[in-house]
């Protein structure tokens, strides 16, 4: 039993990765069909045919005012939304079709943002051992992931991990995933894939619940984010971006009714309380400590660079006030909610792309401590602490 038990342990000791999980590589994607904010409520009232609603409209103006949004990107379009007409209404059974649109159109969606994650790693893609997909936009098996995996060309043998309806959580979630599997398994290089198609929610006003519904259709727009993990990097040929250091999950307490999503006849609905923002900015602080404070780092929050999702503007700005930010901080996250909007799980990864791209223009910021953080149902944060490589090889762990 001795000498069996010691095998095992060099046999799991041989397997895992000696470095920590790296970002290696970043795509993202969105759909040709962009709509200003500004115009977004003509748009919106228009298709649903609910122009007589100018009550409901004056409310939807000042709230896509508020958002922080300058455009959005759809899948749908109104022509298909005219073809359809049982999308635009709460009480029509639409379910089927929205997810047989979804079926096709999210695996798109997700290889234009891979091929791009693909194409800057630098290996092929039947080097990708694992493929992890995030999105809330399905509801079927096979699902995302099986036929992103045929698009790309995988291999047979990728083991595969589909996560559903995590919200706007489910792009840290998937990275946390992907850290486990890069460092537990030696070699292993981890694609995750984030896509978002607001088809399976689109739908017009309704005065019974007129602000759940307003909320959510001048939030929510359509996007797909790639990122390739891996540990033990081929120094040839990978040029790591950032160290995924530790991750970190957290609910905060008596909070699971401000935030939540069910899947019904008519499509993804859900609550979104406009105690949101408040609560987030009275609670980042306790979980930042405790994600930091095990790994005896001690930082001013300045001190830091930040990948945030942007869930609202309102939302940012509560966090820059509780934590007393620089406003460049949270530049990123603001840019990506002007120019992309709030794509729920592939946000997190358009934000990340875009701090990548800041920390490139400023040599002396392409290195040190940052912190990633998403928010989802729950109310949940999940908190990933980061350091950037500025692309160098060569570190001592």
């Amino acid at each position: 039993m001795t000498s069996r038990a010691c095998s095992v342990h060099e046999i799991r000791r041989e397997r895992r990765a000696e470095g920590p999980a790296m970002v290696l590589a970043i795509g993202r994607a969105n759909p040709l069909n962009c709509v200003s904010q500004e115009d977004y409520p003509d748009y919106y009232f228009r298709v649903t045919k609910s122009e007589h609603l100018t009550d409901l409209k004056d409310t939807f103006k000042k709230l896509c005012e508020i958002t922080g949004m300058g455009k959005r990107f759809f899948y749908h379009t109104e022509k298909l939304l005219n073809v359809h007409p049982e999308l635009l209404h709460h009480a029509s059974p639409s379910i089927d079709v929205r997810l047989e649109i979804a079926t096709t159109a999210a695996p798109e969606l997700a290889a234009s943002a891979a091929v791009k994650a693909i194409a800057e790693w630098g290996r092929p893609a039947t080097d990708i051992t694992h493929l992890v997909v995030s999105t809330n936009s399905a509801a079927h098996a096979p699902s995302v992931d099986f036929r992103l995996a045929s698009l790309l060309g995988l291999r047979s043998s990728v083991c595969r991990t589909m996560l559903h309806l995590n919200g706007c959580s489910g792009g840290c979630a998937a990275l946390r995933l992907a850290k486990d599997l890069a460092e537990n398994n030696r070699g292993a290089r981890v694609l995750v894939a984030c896509v978002e198609l607001t088809i399976t929610s689109f739908r017009g006003p309704d005065k019974e619940d007129c602000f759940d519904t307003l909320i959510s259709q001048g939030l929510f727009s359509d996007g797909a984010g790639a990122v390739i993990v891996g540990a033990d990097t081929v120094r040839s040929v990978e040029h790591p971006l950032f160290e995924m250091v530790s991750v970190s999950q957290a609910v905060i307490p008596e909070s699971e009714h401000l935030l939540n999503m069910r899947l019904g006849n008519s499509g993804i609905c859900g609550n979104i309380s406009t105690e949101l923002p408040r609560l987030t900015g009275d609670n980042i602080e306790r979980c930042l400590l405790d994600a930091l404070e095990p790994l005896g780092i001690h930082v001013k929050w300045n001190d830091l660079f930040w990948v945030v999702h942007p869930g609202s503007r309102g939302v940012l700005d509560h966090i820059e006030v509780a934590l007393q930010l620089e406003p460049k901080k949270l530049a990123a996250s603001r840019t990506v909610m002007r120019e992309h909007g709030n794509m729920l799980g592939a946000t997190v990864i358009f934000v990340l792309d875009e701090q990548r791209r800041l920390m490139e223009k400023d040599a002396a910021g392409a290195h040190g401590w940052g912190v990633m953080v998403g928010f989802g149902p729950g109310f949940t944060a999940e908190t990933t602490v980061l350091r950037a490589t500025g692309g160098d090889q060569n570190k001592n762990y």
